[in-house]
């Protein structure tokens, strides 16, 4: 599909969106942006006429299943159901618009959601003067906007169709299962640090109540699933939008901050809350806003666990390259990659980490 055809089918959509007709909405500006390996994110401004003379223009990003990976990581119709329930729940999110899951019209199923403006890449985060006041700000606002997302109610309409953890069952031992079976089915070589890491975590799943300190009520909470730096829109302040939401799922509220302190997630910074702050900064914010009390010791086992699902997502990306269904030279670099999150996880295994 050329771009203009995209283009086309675009406003053409919106139009019927909207019951208007289709000379009312014009799509311009239309341009796919770096990054994203598992999704296709494209730039685009909607003008729409609602009225004669009366032009809104809304400044947009599409996201989209690449060709090949239609349902990998979830549905776009999930994803964007979940971003208005944090919305709802004045979680610091993109505004979304309109959702499709008719692959004929663009190819495969995407939504429109706004296009919040600041920077989303680490090493500028991390390292350029211009943001020193917003890294200062981020370990207590990425601890206040994931207590705000970890209250959600599941049952409302928009989350209560997401799947649960088995009743009774550990939520971190059906992660590890998940991703070990995932790992089983992918591999194309050995990976013995992982088989090693499979058991190390399993012994050490934290049973229910494993969401709080000792004598905390246990919680299963919406779960990101990819909370990090990198996936999340900062300005020159701080903290504008959370990003990324295809790995959502309902699990330990602590898989996320264990996620955020992974290894991988600090880009090279000392701080290993993502690069920006201490594990004691984000816990103390996330503590105050959720009103409950983390075990670090869980905390531990979910930050090792980061590094264990960090070796699949990595398995995971290559195996789309080497199977054929998307040639891109990123995708193929990864899987190189996957040597990092074992190294990370012998640390754990010898009690180094």
């Amino acid at each position: 599909m050329t771009p203009d055809e995209m283009r086309e089918r675009l406003a053409s959509f919106v139009a019927g969106e909207e019951r208007l007709p289709a000379s009312a909405v014009r799509a311009e500006g239309l341009r796919r942006l770096a990054g994203g390996a598992s999704r296709e994110i494209w730039s685009v401004d909607l003008a729409i006429e609602r009225a004669p003379g009366r032009v809104e223009t809304l400044a947009l990003i599409l996201r989209k299943d690449p060709p090949g990976r239609v349902g990998d990581g979830g549905d776009r119709g999930t994803e964007f159901r979940v971003l208005r329930a944090a919305a709802r729940g004045g979680v610091a999110v993109p505004r979304v618009y309109w959702a499709c899951d008719d692959a004929s019209v663009l190819g495969s199923p995407f939504f429109l959601m706004e296009r919040v403006e600041g920077e989303t890449l680490p090493r500028r985060l991390l390292r350029e003067e211009r943001y020193a006041a917003a890294r200062q700000a981020l370990p207590g606002e990425l601890g206040t906007q994931l207590a705000r997302i970890h209250a959600l109610d599941l049952e409302q309409p928009d989350l209560a169709g997401l799947a649960r953890p088995p009743a009774g069952r550990s939520p971190a031992r059906v992660e590890v299962e998940r991703v070990a079976l995932g790992l089983r089915e992918l591999v194309v070589e050995p990976h013995p640090v992982l088989d090693l890491a499979e058991r190390w975590l399993l012994e050490r799943a934290p049973d229910p109540p494993s969401a709080g300190a000792p004598g905390s009520p246990p919680r299963v909470t919406l779960v990101h699933g990819d909370y990090r730096v990198g996936n999340v829109v900062v300005g020159e302040a701080g903290l504008r939008a959370i990003l990324d939401w295809e790995l959502v799922h309902v699990g330990d509220p602590l898989e996320d901050l264990g996620w955020l302190c992974t290894r991988a997630w600090r880009f090279g910074a000392p701080l290993p809350a993502g690069g920006v702050g201490t594990r004691e900064q984000v816990v103390a914010a996330y503590e105050r806003a959720s009103g409950t009390r983390v075990d670090f010791e869980a905390l531990r086992f979910w930050e090792a666990f980061g590094s264990f699902k960090l070796a699949l997502v990595f398995v995971m990306q290559s195996r789309v390259y080497l199977d054929g269904r998307v040639r891109s030279v990123e995708l193929a670099s990864l899987g190189r990659r996957t040597v990092e999150a074992e190294d990370e996880l012998l640390r754990f295994l010898r009690g180094a980490a």
